[in-house]
């Protein structure tokens, strides 16, 4: 290891780096780890396993409490579909609960003053309980209901971020024409949007987002 404190030089074993004119440079050389990367390799192994393991436990107790929740609906509709069925319900239902706690608890109905701009307490628990069952949504959908797919997760994950993207658009649109233009009341809207918008995420995720609605035997969809 060399160290110049003229230019600031460090040479170490694992590559190079550059940052400005602070410079790190790095000589591979094979078989050769300092401790540090020994302890650091196997703690990133050792949670990864762990992380897996404890993602595979959760996977198996939900999937075993849907397939026998799905044994009386087995002859009527399909696996899949009931597995989006029940994801999606407790997803939605998770949804409105956290936005309850936010709204009237965490935020006590009041308005946010970051200075440059107010935010109204209705949409700052929206703001705040979005990313959360987004990523849920992402999970159950991913290792629970479409768990046939063969695309890769980080192509998942942005097809699904498109999905969610056209679902709050259609929300959007929908809502301003029938409770504007057809004058129907906003409640009902929002029952006849939100089967719309259930039916065409459904749509859409299988045939778009994670693509087990197009797989064959034995060929790869991407």
């Amino acid at each position: 290891m060399c160290w110049n404190i003229s230019d600031i030089r460090f040479d170490f074993i694992l590559g190079t780096i550059r940052d400005n004119n602070v410079h790190f440079y790095f000589e591979r050389k094979k078989n050769i780890r300092l401790p540090f990367q020994k302890a650091f390799y196997f703690c990133t192994v050792f949670m990864k396993k762990l992380n897996n393991k404890i993602v595979g436990l959760i996977r198996d107790l939900i999937l075993s409490i849907i397939n026998r929740a799905y044994n009386p609906f087995r002859q009527l509709i399909p696996p899949e579909t009931f597995r989006y069925a029940a994801t999606g319900g407790f997803n939605t239902a998770f949804d409105i609960i956290l936005y309850f706690v936010f709204y009237n608890f965490i935020l006590n109905k009041q308005i946010i003053d970051l200075g440059f701009v107010s935010i109204s307490p209705h949409i700052a628990a929206f703001l705040f309980v979005f990313p959360v069952t987004f990523t849920t949504g992402f999970l159950l959908a991913k290792y629970i209901t479409f768990t046939g797919s063969t695309i890769r997760g980080r192509v998942q994950f942005s097809r699904y971020a498109m999905m969610v993207g056209g679902s709050i658009f259609l929300n959007y649109v929908l809502l301003k024409l029938f409770v504007e233009y057809f004058h129907i009341w906003p409640t009902v809207s929002k029952v006849i949007i939100t089967v719309i918008v259930v039916i065409y995420s459904y749509v859409v995720q299988r045939y778009f987002t994670f693509r087990t609605g197009m797989i064959k035997k034995g060929k790869r969809v991407v």
